[in-house]
């Protein structure tokens, strides 16, 4: 089995090296950029599991290159790793898709954590079937059961759902999630998915391995129990 590749974007040589050779160490190949536009072109010449990023860099910052990166790609996980600890930008990092923010000076062995769940996480996204204690869904067949017995979901709220449930924990803005499930032309407001989530909680009633929290300020984000 392949080992996971992951790009280091950190414009501290000392701190990229230590944090490379620390991926390395955890056992997976990880490659170091010190800047946003070299890491661009790095991923233009291979494919990447996952992204560490600082937020303060020069030239282009985090923020920029985390939607640079999301323009192209919807799926890959994003880890913030910055000194900056204000929910400002922790904010603003969630709205534009990252997965993750760490707040340095962040020990070795808690990012190997950060970076072994964010893996799984996008692993279980990439599959066809999941499961959430009684709940069982198949993406193929646009099914869900609990207990065995089918869950009546339309397909946008099974969509919805399946997305949350790929990425425990990661939070969802309104705006991302109308962009995901809702056409640009349609009449859909942040209090349609206010109305959506309502439903999915009503209908979800029965399963025992997850709840769908209200993150205020921001979105939603299903939680594994």
């Amino acid at each position: 089995m392949a080992l996971a590749r992951i790009l280091v974007v950190e414009d501290d040589e000392k701190l990229n090296h230590i944090v490379c050779l620390g991926l390395l160490n955890g056992g997976y190949q990880a490659i170091g950029c010190l800047n946003a536009k070299e890491a661009l072109s790095r991923m233009e010449e291979m494919k990447f599991d996952l992204i560490i990023s600082d937020i303060m860099m020069p030239g282009m910052d985090g923020f920029a290159f985390a939607e640079e990166v999301r323009a192209g790609d919807g799926r890959i996980p994003i880890l913030f790793m910055t000194a900056r600890d204000d929910m400002p930008s922790k904010q603003r990092g969630y709205r534009i898709g990252i997965d993750d923010y760490v707040v340095k000076p962040v020990e070795p062995d808690e990012l190997l954590l950060r970076v072994g769940a964010l893996l799984r996480r996008a692993n279980i996204a990439a599959g066809k079937k999941l499961e959430a204690g009684n709940l069982v869904m198949d993406a193929e067949e646009h099914t869900a059961y609990v207990n065995g017995e089918e869950l009546p979901l339309t397909v946008r709220e099974f969509d919805i759902l399946f997305k949350l449930l790929s990425f425990p924990k990661k939070t969802f803005t309104r705006s991302q999630l109308m962009e995901a499930f809702w056409d640009y032309d349609s009449s859909a407001t942040s209090r349609t998915v206010d109305v959506y989530m309502a439903k999915l909680r009503e209908k979800t009633a029965p399963c025992d391995g997850f709840d769908i929290v209200t993150v205020h300020g921001l979105g939603y984000k299903a939680v594994l129990r």
